[in-house]
């Protein structure tokens, strides 16, 4: 008896350790479809984001799909993808007051994958990185979407019919639109490199 509660002593800081750097979340609402909660999963995602690479190095680019405080609601924790870094300019969307925007320094522009359904930097403006809290690593349940968020491959045969393919080729004007949208500037600070 003695000897299990002092390995249960030894081990109880592990879980701590491991929740400041990793955390779990369980996906609710419809913003981030269908990379996140398809209309083809009877599930909701649950997700592991990786909170160190934030914290500690401040690791996170365009496509990354990152929670964020509200702005408006410090209670609130959204799911979004960042769209455009500091520097660049994106063309927003309604409700959004400019057609264009220029990020400013610290800061990074967020949206949803279902663009009628999110409150994000169109509603905001651009967020301060500094409310990024963790970024998505993988897809924890249920278990046939486990693993990395990828785009899907586009599939190898003669036909182009079939729900992979149309699947594969939706994610890949999503992103091609979202690209579009976004003019890549320099960062703030960065002189241009001259011969």
């Amino acid at each position: 008896m003695l000897a299990t509660l002092r390995k249960c002593l030894y081990w109880s800081p592990l879980p701590i350790f491991v929740f400041h750097f990793w955390e779990v979340k369980q996906i609710s609402g419809q913003s981030m479809k269908p990379t996140l909660n398809p209309d083809t999963s009877t599930w909701r995602d649950i997700c592991l984001f990786d909170r160190a690479s934030i914290h500690t190095n401040h690791d996170f680019n365009r496509e990354d799909i990152v929670t964020i405080r509200c702005p408006n609601d410090p209670n609130r924790v959204l799911i979004k993808r960042i769209l455009a870094l500091e520097g660049d300019t994106v063309k927003t969307r309604p409700p959004y007051p400019e057609a264009e925007v220029k990020i400013p320094q610290g800061h990074v522009w967020v949206e949803g994958d279902e663009s009628f359904r999110t409150d994000d930097s169109n509603l905001y403006g651009p967020i301060p990185a500094a409310l990024i809290q963790s970024k998505l690593v993988r897809i924890l349940w249920p278990p046939e979407r486990f693993g990395p968020v990828t785009e899907p491959e586009i599939p190898q045969t003669q036909t182009r019919s079939g729900y992979a393919y149309r699947h594969a080729m939706a994610a890949l004007e999503r992103k091609k639109a979202r690209r579009a949208r976004v003019q890549v500037g320099r960062p703030y600070g960065v002189d241009a490199i001259t011969d």
